[in-house]
């Protein structure tokens, strides 16, 4: 079994990371899953939340707000809708986030009520989680 395995976090704006990874734990939007290296092929969709990547020189952490996560035997891609490192997530960014997706559960549908208040709930928890 490798110690390792290739991981690469994308978004729109740009390459967030791409380097060798012990272990990722991603908060999909079914549940919270760990990837390691050998892992069965997995494709997976995120919620907001920390993505964890553990190294041999420590953990790093990025503020995700949602995209999708493709995992293999041999490495994790994150494909993320908006992606910063923990250290630059500040208090009036997740405030903004929060307020976009509030104004869009009051205009939302019936139907899509739920979904709406539901993003709204996990970018409280994101912001909470960072503890800003």
């Amino acid at each position: 079994m490798a110690d390792t395995m290739q991981f690469d976090l994308v978004s729109p704006e740009r390459l967030l990371a791409s380097f060798q990874a012990r272990e990722v734990r991603i908060p999909g939007a079914d549940g919270d899953l760990t990837a390691m290296p050998d892992h069965a092929p997995v494709i997976t969709t995120l919620r907001p939340g920390i993505l964890s990547v553990v190294t041999a020189s420590g953990t790093q952490d990025f503020a995700v707000t949602g995209g999708f996560a493709e995992i293999t035997p041999a490495g994790a891609s994150v494909l993320a809708e908006r992606a910063v490192p923990r250290a630059e997530m500040t208090a009036a960014d997740a405030d903004a986030l929060i307020a976009e997706a509030s104004r869009e559960a009051a205009a939302a549908s019936a139907a899509g009520k739920d979904v709406a208040d539901k993003l709204v709930a996990d970018l409280q928890a994101l912001k909470s989680a960072l503890g800003i």
